[in-house]
């Protein structure tokens, strides 16, 4: 039986990768290593959600567990219970993947993503043989929407959205109720698409990995913003009222800046990944922001506001975390704060995102190749790097990063001009193909 955690959990393809008997196995070694009594379980709109969610609950109440189904919520409606009652849980869901696949998202009690040493523990117990505990039970609770929302409502300390028209894409997932729900009780008036979840429909053509009918929308609306959750409602892009995209960035420049100024981002720092635009550094040095860079993935960005105490840290794909209010990265909450600064400043998202910073052209190059470590160590490609690195000076950067599951190495180039950029990588592409040409 052979399972590898990604970097957001275990991700596969319902039914023929993530099949009933692995994720079983997987509940039975959940149960063993953050076993807590009783484990909170919730899932997005998936055909298959139903049929997972059962598997795991099998493998938890096999081993003695009680299980709490909290049904379909957002990714960070779980956390939130987890961090509340002080209980492991998990999430049934693949996030902005396709309906075909599916995943399961662990935490641990308190919230909080699992470290990589728990995750191999979890992989090492696959497949070991029943522990002969007692069964345990599984009951239904209905209400964590509920509380997820006032959660959500309680964040804004009483601050209101009246007078901003949002148009928001559910993504046909997870945040399809809750979302509009608690946009309007916070005062704004709000328009919602891709709101009817038929179990196959979760971010086909939609949400923030297809931001493009939300763009439409919010033109022809007439709107001030447009919000687009991904299936779990994790994580969140934003539009202006042109129709134009804000990104991860944009909005965690503009979340920064906010907090700043009110004094409520702990040590004028901000964390994000390698993958955060150069802008974005830039625009936060004038500004007296530290930046504190972590590998890609939001746990890592959550393990260093944690080890740093900070509050605020994201990712370019629009996870955003709001360490004071959130354990894990929230699609609702993000889209609300960021409406909420934009509401505060009586001005238009644009020229928000506009001031906060400005996005350097980036480009990014797959390259396959043989063995992804030896590139790395390469003399040829390591003189090439540094040659780019020292034509763009200050104004541009270089990232090459192994892709974790592919034989792929991603180059990513930032530059003044969209010109350098593509010429850059060019480069860096072809030095890396010819040092992984046997």
């Amino acid at each position: 039986m052979t399972l590898k955690f990604g970097t957001d959990g275990v991700r596969g393809v319902a039914g023929t990768e993530l099949t009933s008997e692995l994720v079983t196995s997987l509940g039975r070694a959940a149960a063993r290593v953050l076993d807590g009594g009783t484990f909170l379980v919730g899932r997005d709109t998936r055909v298959s959600g139903p049929g997972i969610q059962a598997a795991l609950s099998a493998g938890l109440t096999a081993e003695g567990v009680d299980v709490v189904d909290l049904g379909v919520v957002p990714t960070p409606a779980v956390a939130a219970a987890s961090a509340e009652r002080g209980l492991p849980a998990a999430m049934i869901s693949a996030s902005h993947n396709p309906y075909t696949d599916n995943g399961v998202k662990f935490f641990a009690a308190g919230g909080r993503k699992l470290s990589d040493a728990v995750e191999e523990r979890l992989e090492a117990l696959l497949g070991a043989p029943p522990s002969g505990a007692s069964v345990g039970r599984l009951s239904v609770e209905p209400e964590a929407t509920a509380a997820y929302e006032r959660r959500l409502l309680a964040a804004m300390n009483g601050r209101r959205l009246e007078g901003l028209h949002v148009v928001l894409d559910c993504a046909n997932g997870a945040a399809s109720t809750v979302g509009p729900e608690a946009f309007r009780e916070a005062g704004a008036r709000v328009e919602v698409i891709h709101d009817a979840p038929d179990g196959i429909n979760i971010n086909a053509g939609c949400g923030s990995t297809h931001p493009q009918d939300l763009q439409r929308a919010v033109v022809e609306a007439g709107a001030d913003a447009g919000l687009a959750f991904d299936g779990d409602a994790d994580r969140v892009l934003a539009v202006d009222g042109a129709g134009r995209l804000v990104d991860g960035d944009h909005m965690m420049a503009i979340c920064a800046i906010d907090m700043h100024a009110e004094g409520r981002l702990t040590d004028a720092t901000v964390v994000v990944t390698v993958m955060t635009n150069l802008g974005f550094r830039l625009a936060m040095a004038e500004r007296g922001i530290t930046v504190v860079e972590t590998q890609v993935g939001d746990r890592y960005v959550l393990e260093a506001l944690e080890d740093g105490k900070w509050s605020l840290g994201g990712e370019q794909s629009g996870h955003v975390i709001f360490r004071d209010l959130a354990t894990t990265g929230d699609g609702l909450l993000t889209g609300l704060l960021l409406l909420d600064a934009v509401h505060r400043a009586g001005r238009p998202l644009a020229d928000l995102a506009a001031e906060a910073m400005t996005q350097l052209p980036q480009v990014l190059v797959n390259v396959r190749v043989a063995d992804r470590a030896a590139v790395g160590q390469a003399r040829a490609i390591k003189d090439e790097v540094a040659a780019v690195e020292a034509e763009l000076g200050d104004h541009g950067r270089v990232l090459l990063r192994p892709s974790g599951t592919e034989p792929v190495v991603r180059v990513m180039v930032e530059a003044p001009s969209q010109q350098q950029a593509e010429q850059a990588a060019e480069r860096l592409a072809a030095a890396v193909e010819a040092a992984s040409t046997p």
